[in-house]
């Protein structure tokens, strides 16, 4: 038995089993001052096992050095325990990465995996893997990445994983997510449910989680998936309309509210700018989740230039708000817009450019504007009287014939000028974007992936 004031060395280190061991190692751990070369000479000279217990106590005080140096003498060993790196390579140290870059990946260059050296095997991968996400190192991106998508044995994939987790806030989030979805289908079920649970710590996950309920998968993934969503909960909706004299709202709004609420599992909240109320604020709960206000208007008119701030002052005043750009700044809705100018176009057989009709607009603000969504939709944005769609410049000149063009208003909801275009023109697509099933659609998905 050793003597309680005696010399910390390895030599005095009781055997494991030996009831002596544990109060030596709680010695070890409270000594203020520790010379920890012999131990690593002694590790080094296999005078004994470096097992957990003494790793433990004697890893908080090594140096990245040290922790290299022992590493590097572990992977030596002809049968390495695959409990002692976990124990050792948790600094960040530029070395430790280098080292375990080049035992990972032979050959890496700067930022490319080589594809045509063989990766190191084996026991020793799945130690190494989750340490090199610890270095959180960019070049470990594409190793882990290549580990972790490649037909390795599962308990290298999963150690792989493991490295992408410890260091997810590294690597560069696009290529992240889009590993993360690949595995989502993996056949490996812990791996594609490992793979859901990291998609949820990413910000703004509930689009990516909301568009995976919609594929196929494994049942233990799917209720893996169904928790991760249960467990962000989606915040109150504003949805900010035109509406029409006194307040009333089309009927196609009302059933996208309706029906978005049902989706989301959160209240959905119809406020027109012709009503002269507003909303009442949410329950007075700390707890309770921020709303969202989105305007779902279409152009930079004097209403998102002018009313939209004011009324968000107004509302921030009663409760808190998070509002989002209107509707027609969103590049999404753009392409979706565009894809319909050219089905329309397409199914009409029409000469020239379909048109774009909107509310006449004043200023370089929407100047540019109209320029860009013209460019983007391949269209003629021409201006036109919400009240009479006979003052339009081209309705003096009469339909031609089955070759004139498409018109699409750029109205959510029916109005007087979505009526009179209909009664003018049947057929030639005057009808409401909510109306069109696409629009519709993409529109649907976009507010109900929202936080």
């Amino acid at each position: 038995m050793p003597a309680a004031d005696g010399p910390l060395l390895p030599t005095a280190l009781p055997a494991t089993g030996d009831p002596d061991r544990w109060p030596f190692l709680q010695r070890l751990r409270r000594s203020p001052e520790l010379d920890l070369e012999p131990w690593l000479q002694a590790m080094e000279a296999g005078l004994f096992h470096p097992q957990a217990d003494l790793l433990t106590v004697l890893a908080e005080r090594f140096s990245p050095e040290a922790s290299l140096r022992l590493l590097q003498f572990w992977e030596s060993q002809a049968d390495p325990d695959p409990d002692l790196p976990p124990l050792l390579g948790r600094q960040r140290d530029p070395e430790l990465a280098a080292w375990l870059l080049s035992r990972l990946q032979p050959g890496l260059g700067s930022s490319v995996v080589s594809q045509q050296t063989e990766p190191l095997a084996g026991l020793r991968a799945t130690a190494l893997l989750p340490l090199l996400g610890h270095q959180r190192d960019p070049r470990a991106w594409p190793v882990l990445r290549h580990w972790v998508l490649a037909p390795f044995p599962a308990v290298q994939r999963r150690a792989a994983l493991e490295g992408l987790a410890v260091g997810l806030p590294a690597w560069p989030r696009a290529p992240l997510r889009q590993c993360l979805l690949q595995l989502v289908g993996d056949l490996d079920p812990q791996l594609a449910a490992t793979a859901v649970d990291l998609l949820a710590r990413l910000p703004r996950c509930r689009s990516q989680l909301l568009t995976l309920s919609r594929r196929s998968l494994d049942p233990a993934v799917r209720q893996r998936l169904q928790r991760r969503l249960a467990a962000i909960p989606p915040q109150p909706l504003l949805l900010l309309v035109h509406g029409r004299s006194g307040g009333r709202i089309p009927a196609e709004l009302r059933d996208l509210a309706a029906e978005l609420e049902q989706r989301r599992g959160a209240a959905v909240q119809l406020l027109a700018l012709t009503d002269p109320r507003l909303p009442s604020p949410p329950p007075a709960d700390p707890l309770a989740p921020v709303a969202t206000l989105v305007p779902l208007l279409l152009l930079p008119g004097g209403h998102v230039r002018q009313d939209l701030p004011r009324l968000t002052a107004e509302l921030r005043r009663r409760f808190p708000l998070r509002r989002l750009p209107f509707l027609g700044s969103w590049p999404l809705w753009q392409r979706a817009l565009a894809a319909e100018v050219r089905e329309l176009a397409a199914s009409l057989d029409t000469l020239g450019a379909p048109l774009l009709l909107h509310h006449p607009l004043q200023g370089p603000l929407a100047e540019r504007f109209l320029s860009l969504l013209s460019r983007r939709c391949g269209a003629v944005c021409l201006p036109a009287s919400f009240e009479d769609a006979t003052a339009l410049p081209w309705r003096h000149e009469g339909w031609r014939g089955a070759h004139d063009p498409a018109v699409l208003p750029l109205a959510l909801a029916a109005n007087r000028l979505t009526d009179s275009l209909l009664a003018l023109a049947p057929g030639r697509g005057a009808m409401p974007l909510l109306q069109r099933p696409r629009l519709r659609q993409v529109l649907l998905e976009a507010l109900e992936a929202l936080p």
